[in-house]
């Protein structure tokens, strides 16, 4: 495969922002094929998989719900408040999910393939893309969708927000820039326009 033979779209923003509402409406509207970071890492640390039993073996069974499966709640208290572990998970995940994008990629036809990758550049991914799109809203907007979606104090909001690169970083790193802090509308004109 050429590296540009494909139009390869790394979609990515800060925690919270919008990129799932950005990445269903380019499968939904525009039948793009969206290769998901998040669901690859998670099928890193399934039940038995050897990721998942290296994090047994560093924070012991406490680490587990009931039925063997990874406490990502539990998980979260401990990499978001210390840096050291937060590297460490990552590079046990991270192989893992860079050699699931190269196989896709390999593997699909599509002339156009978005990459939706939280941590594209926390994970040193952008050199799997040709674009990178950016997805942001206000600061005061992104903590509020976070604390009502994962039901989280302020402070455990703020503590994930500033454990990524910043909005305004990623910003300046971005081929195309979607505004997300209007309405759904708004959006998807900036995503259609993005895609001509």
């Amino acid at each position: 495969m050429e590296k540009n033979s494909k139009r390869l779209i790394g979609l990515t923003g800060g925690i919270a922002t919008g990129k799932t509402t950005v990445s269903r409406y380019l499968v939904d509207s525009h039948h793009l094929p969206v290769f998901d970071a998040d669901i690859y890492a998670r099928e890193a640390v399934k039940l038995n998989s050897p990721i998942l039993k290296a994090i047994i073996e560093r924070y012991g069974e406490i680490i587990c719900l009931e039925n063997g499966e990874l406490n990502r709640q539990k998980l979260g208290e401990i990499i978001f408040n210390d840096l050291g572990e937060k590297q460490w998970l990552e590079n046990q995940i991270h192989p893992y999910v860079r050699k699931r994008f190269k196989d896709e990629i390999e593997q699909s036809d599509a002339p156009i393939i978005v990459l939706d990758i939280p941590l594209l550049f926390e994970s040193k991914l952008t050199y799997l893309v040709t674009e990178i799109w950016v997805v942001y809203c206000s600061l005061e907007q992104q903590l509020r969708r976070l604390i009502e979606r994962n039901h989280l104090t302020q402070d455990q909001a703020i503590a994930r927000i500033n454990s990524q690169v910043s909005l305004e970083e990623k910003v300046k790193m971005a081929d195309v820039i979607l505004d997300n802090s209007s309405t759904l509308a708004h959006l998807y004109q900036q995503i259609d326009k993005g895609l001509t």
